[in-house]
């Protein structure tokens, strides 16, 4: 009797107790130029991180801001996407040298006060380059950050990169606000909860708009029992899974690998029939009727003729 009560004891705990089947991490970022909304995020609880631009107006303010009210600080680092458009001042580009990228690196740290991961602002030519990332993580190495790849292009060699380095990486699952509609920013919300369910965890990446903003507002404070929202830097001893090819340098699209040939060559055209069998005794023929009309055996059959004439 005993026995069952215990059972029965123990079934109503395990029924009562929270379960967390998944964990969910969400980072804004581009914070630093718009105080009113990003004080909105740093209003929310303080699980929700944040992603500051280190030469943002407000960077520093935001950053100390953020740190005080318990928000988790990455640097916001711009880096050289793909798209031909003006770069921002201290972009990451892929041919810079190494003393160029840890210099940017070390002042972002600066400008960045309590910053504790950095992720990639734009990117998508610096982070699908191999040689490009691993002079980013030798620097990143020498202030112990950890690296949230924004995944901005789906070959990103962030984490080969980071191999033999001791910089942990992680990466972004789903983008919140592709789109300013309230209702996209509410599907891509559940579909980063469905994930975290699916997989243990997931990290969603938004922007302070004002409606990335209201959303927030409204779904964080009603998260479904088994999601727990965490920092990012809790998922850094979680699996990660490394789908990348190798790839040294710029992605083909910005770079050739090799010259561009205009010769296309010449297409061949199939017969429509089968062809018909060429037997010996036609190409001796043909060869027969080739040589006799030849110009040189044509020049000597009329110079025999002038001395059989002569």
């Amino acid at each position: 009797m005993l026995q069952f009560r215990q059972v029965v004891l123990l079934g109503a705990l395990a029924l009562t107790a929270p379960g967390y089947a998944g964990k969910l991490a969400i980072v804004i970022d581009d914070f630093g130029y718009r105080p009113q909304q990003e004080n909105q995020v740093l209003a929310m609880p303080s699980t929700i991180s944040v992603a500051v631009l280190p030469n943002a107006p407000h960077a520093r303010e935001m950053a100390t801001k953020a740190h005080n009210a318990g928000h988790e600080v990455l640097i916001h680092l711009p880096m050289a996407p793909i798209s031909k458009q003006p770069l921002e001042k201290d972009t990451l580009r892929p041919d810079m040298s190494s003393d160029e990228i840890e210099r940017i690196i070390r002042e972002a740290v600066e400008k960045v006060p309590y910053a504790v991961g950095l992720n990639n602002h734009m990117g998508s030519a610096m982070t699908s380059s191999l040689f490009g990332m691993q002079k980013v993580m030798q620097a990143l190495s020498r202030y112990n950050l950890y690296f949230l790849d924004s995944m901005t292009i789906g070959n990103s060699q962030a984490m080969r990169a980071a191999n033999g380095t001791g910089v942990k990486v992680i990466k972004r699952r789903v983008f919140l606000d592709d789109t300013q509609n309230e209702a996209d920013i509410r599907r891509q919300f559940n579909r980063a909860i469905d994930l975290a369910r699916r997989n243990g965890s997931a990290i969603a990446i938004g922007h302070p708009h004002p409606t990335t903003v209201r959303v927030l507002q409204q779904m964080v404070y009603s998260l479904p029992p088994d999601i727990t929202l965490v920092r990012p830097s809790s998922l850094l001893n979680e699996p990660q899974t490394d789908t990348s090819t190798p790839n040294r340098g710029m992605p083909s699209s910005v770079e050739p690998t090799s010259p561009r040939n205009p010769f296309r060559g010449v297409k061949l055209c199939k017969p429509k029939k089968p062809l018909e069998p060429v037997y010996a005794s036609r190409f001796f023929n043909v060869l027969s009727e080739s040589i006799t009309h030849s110009t040189l055996v044509q020049y000597m059959q009329l110079q025999w003729q002038g001395w059989q004439n002569g």
